[in-house]
């Protein structure tokens, strides 16, 4: 996904992406290319579009190409309870997705460009791959010599909000570990998740 589109992307899924993403949206809340709130009745949607629109938002929100969205799926399809809790885990133990939630990066796709710059750390060594699954205990943490730098100077400035619960952030060593695995209802992300397995399942 091109950067220049986030702005566009997140209007037209009706998710806030990025910072300014979320300042327009609260100024226009409705798709590029309309011209206010007021639009002709729409068609009914089919279920096919449903989870199409599902499968985009959740991507997006990841930051996700659809190759590797649609490995998720499989492996979350294969493993044993809900495929949908599966999905969440699986998504929310990724390096980047927690780097981001802690408040390290303002954007999935800095927090991602922090771990290939190798920015970033898992128990005390530096990392660079985005994907790594974090196992509950790990602390992920920004590596000190980094943390002299702008970006990160201004992320530990604006951590006013708390991290998600199931998430322990200690913000003046700018670490973080995951206490359990979340279930759904904890992960603030916008997607039904039902119609993402759906959509891939029909595949």
């Amino acid at each position: 996904m091109k950067k220049k589109s986030r702005t566009k992307l997140s209007r037209r899924l009706g998710i806030d992406l990025t910072p300014k993403a979320r300042k327009i949206m609260a100024e226009k809340p409705y798709p590029p290319g309309e011209h206010g709130p007021a639009q002709k009745r729409r068609a009914k949607v089919s279920d096919y579009k449903l989870q199409l629109m599902e499968k985009q938002r959740l991507r997006a929100q990841y930051g996700l190409e659809e190759r590797q969205m649609g490995n998720y799926v499989r492996k979350a399809i294969q493993q044993h309870g809900n495929p949908a809790d599966n999905l969440v885990r699986l998504l929310e133990s990724r390096l980047d997705a927690i780097v981001y939630r802690a408040g390290f990066a303002r954007t999935v796709e800095a927090a991602r460009q922090y771990v290939s710059h190798r920015h970033i750390m898992v128990d005390g060594r530096w990392v660079n791959l985005p994907s790594q699954q974090i196992r509950l205990g790990q602390t992920v943490s920004v590596k000190e010599k980094s943390r002299a730098l702008p970006v990160f100077i201004s992320a530990k400035e604006e951590m006013v909000a708390q991290p998600p619960g199931y998430l322990q952030r200690n913000a003046e060593d700018m670490s973080v570990q995951m206490l359990y695995t979340p279930n759904r209802a904890e992960v603030p992300v916008s997607c039904e998740m039902l119609l993402v397995i759906e959509y891939y399942s029909r595949r």
